[in-house]
């Protein structure tokens, strides 16, 4: 059955053919059609354009949808998650408030190792059905492609858990998910004096196992004062190329930790948080094909500072954006807030916030071909707000969700 979406207010991200990322200048653009309709055939884009042209639809076994008042968009891409975990860590959140740092509570054995206990008990099934419930939660808001990151295992038998997890959800076919493996998330206790050793797993026993199963499209690593040195990340992206695993880091969130430089040395896909950053990493950027993305609802929570957008936009960069939806630094994968903080705090305008959300995060993702525009052929997943006027109320009301309506698979979700 098809589906076809009519009197559309605006029809927003059209394009004739797979965009270019956006860069610079031209993200404060988004091209549209007012009063417009959509037409879907199964889990694909048909047709599209103004209302007075919707005549030529055959029109006979097509189920409508009246969409007057209603803003269509492409929906969401969030290239950066942890949405497979164990269980809420609001009792950090709490020691936050009185006055513990970040790095206080990880060395007292808190953050992603607390995140590492709890995953280590929890069976695989639980860990599913948790993970399928946010993921089912972050599609109501408007996401429609995902990115979702191990971590919280940190040895063989649990990081592999964690990544079979995320298989099972691809397989259900809800959204197009990409899998990170990131093993090198932080040292466990046992390895704290012994980094060597824990390498030694993640590349001789780690690696091939995700390898043989197919667990993974890329390889991570948070690359942080603390946590895995410039030297140890440049290490682990090498040995993952090897299985094919392309390179995502974390980089400069706590720190100017050299990340962006291994990132672009490596042919990183993407650099991610980049809360801390200077001409130098900019400078690296503009001379290399890696997406710096940020996530400001980390910098929310965690009350540290934004990544400084307007430098990264003003020096020709094609900025994307992400939740970093996780338990301990961003309990949250609301990607309409991101916009919001993004407006706000970084001083993005809604067509560039918007921008780092769809194109520029699918070619985070190298879905590209699939997701983050609307046009012929790309698959049918889009997001129908509420009545509103203007783009600028998708950021504007940041309280409210502007969702009425997910399409997942050309079907209403």
């Amino acid at each position: 059955m098809k589906l076809l979406i009519t009197n559309i207010k605006r029809l927003v991200q059209v394009y004739d053919s797979i965009p270019e990322i956006v860069k610079g200048s031209k993200m404060n653009s988004v091209p549209y059609i007012d009063d417009a309709f959509i037409l879907l055939n199964g889990d694909r884009i048909e047709d599209f354009g103004p209302m007075d042209e919707v005549s030529k639809i055959d029109r006979n076994e097509v189920q409508e949808l009246d969409a007057t008042g209603q803003f269509v968009l492409p929906a969401l891409v969030d290239s950066h998650t942890h949405i497979v975990f164990a269980k809420s860590r609001e009792e950090e959140f709490e020691m936050r408030l009185n006055g513990k740092s970040y790095e206080e509570i990880a060395e007292a054995g808190g953050g992603i190792l607390n995140s590492a206990r709890k995953l280590a008990k929890m069976s695989e099934d639980d860990l599913f059905e948790g993970a399928l419930r946010r993921l089912k939660q972050i599609i109501s808001l408007g996401t429609g492609a995902v990115e979702i990151k191990s971590g919280y295992g940190l040895s063989v038998d649990a990081e592999l858990k964690m990544l079979r997890v995320i298989k099972r959800l691809k397989e259900l076919d809800l959204v197009p998910i990409k899998a990170s493996f990131l093993g090198a998330h932080a040292y466990p206790m046992e390895f704290r004096e012994n980094h060597q050793e824990y390498l030694r797993l993640i590349v001789e026993e780690m690696l091939p196992a995700i390898a043989k199963e197919g667990l993974a499209d890329y390889i991570d690593a948070f690359c942080e004062n603390g946590f895995f040195s410039p030297e140890e990340t440049d290490y682990l992206m090498k040995e993952g190329a090897k299985y094919g695993l392309k390179p995502k880091i974390h980089a400069n969130q706590l720190a100017v930790s050299g990340g962006v430089q291994v990132g672009v040395a490596n042919g990183a896909i993407s650099v991610d948080h980049l809360e801390q950053i200077t001409e130098v990493e900019i400078d690296c950027l503009t001379n290399s094909n890696t997406i710096p993305t940020m996530l400001p609802s980390c910098s929310f929570f965690l009350n540290i500072p934004y990544a400084p957008a307007r430098d990264l936009i003003a020096a020709d960069l094609p900025v994307c954006l992400a939740s970093d939806y996780n338990p301990g630094s961003t309990p949250s994968g609301n990607l309409q807030f991101v916009m919001s903080l993004a407006c706000v705090k970084m001083k993005m305008t809604p067509e560039e916030a918007l921008n780092a959300l769809t194109i520029n995060a699918a070619y985070a993702l190298e879905l590209q071909d699939e997701v983050g525009s609307i046009r012929k052929g790309a698959k049918a997943n889009l997001l129908i707000t509420r009545d509103m006027d203007s783009l600028a109320y998708l950021p504007y009301s940041f309280g409210e969700n502007k969702v009425d309506t997910m399409i997942i698979n050309g079907e209403v979700f």
